[in-house]
């Protein structure tokens, strides 16, 4: 039975990170189903030129990965009638990636406005792993509370703040990309090589 990771991007600056761990995923031989919010296609838009379009969504999503697709699937976002909306769906888990605040809050309160939102207010329900990818900086209180409620509700909080000491200060952009994209990969539980560990001893590159 095909059991695939769910990738939502949703309208938050950072599509690149989306774009590293959809490809990771990919690369490990893992199937994957890709949520792309409204607001997400004004961001990839803006951010790299790509356009999404639901009726040709497998020209568009190869041109914006650089890729062949492998065992991936697209869903539109305004779809709730989608696999991903039940917990009957066989899912793995999901990814987040970037998540907005407004992306945050309605997964938090359960709003479920988009497929988007349902599917990962499905993960946490069917306490599958799920991990949320915030990168908006600085935050507001109410911000910190849906992060909170999340964290409660079973998700993996993982803010797109990229350590250095896999590349040191004159880290590349791609690298602090992959950085990022590696921690969600081992929130999920997927084997990759896309940054360097800590090892203990300092100066290593």
């Amino acid at each position: 039975m095909r059991e695939p990771w769910i990738v939502g991007v949703s309208g938050a600056s950072g599509t690149p990170y989306a774009r590293a761990v959809i490809t990771a995923l990919l690369d490990a031989g893992e199937s994957v189903d890709l949520v792309v919010s409204r607001a997400a296609r004004l961001t990839l838009l803006d951010e790299t030129g790509a356009t999404i379009r639901d009726a040709h969504w497998k020209d568009d999503v190869a041109a914006w990965l650089g890729r062949d697709l492998g065992d991936l699937a697209y869903w539109p976002a305004g779809d709730l009638a989608a696999g991903p909306s039940s917990g009957s769906y066989p899912a793995r888990g999901m990814a987040v990636v970037p998540a907005s605040t407004a992306a945050c809050a309605g997964i938090a309160i359960g709003l479920s406005k988009d497929l988007l939102q349902r599917a990962a207010e499905v993960s946490l329900k069917e306490r599958r792993r799920t991990v949320v990818v915030p990168r908006e900086t600085p935050v507001t209180r109410s911000h910190l509370e849906h992060l909170i409620a999340l964290h409660d509700a079973g998700a993996v909080v993982l803010p797109a703040s990229p350590g250095f000491y896999g590349a040191g200060a004159d880290a590349t952009a791609r690298q602090l990309v992959d950085f990022i994209a590696g921690k969600v990969l081992d929130s999920l539980g997927v084997e990759h090589t896309l940054m360097r560990r800590w090892n203990g001893r300092l100066g290593e590159r």
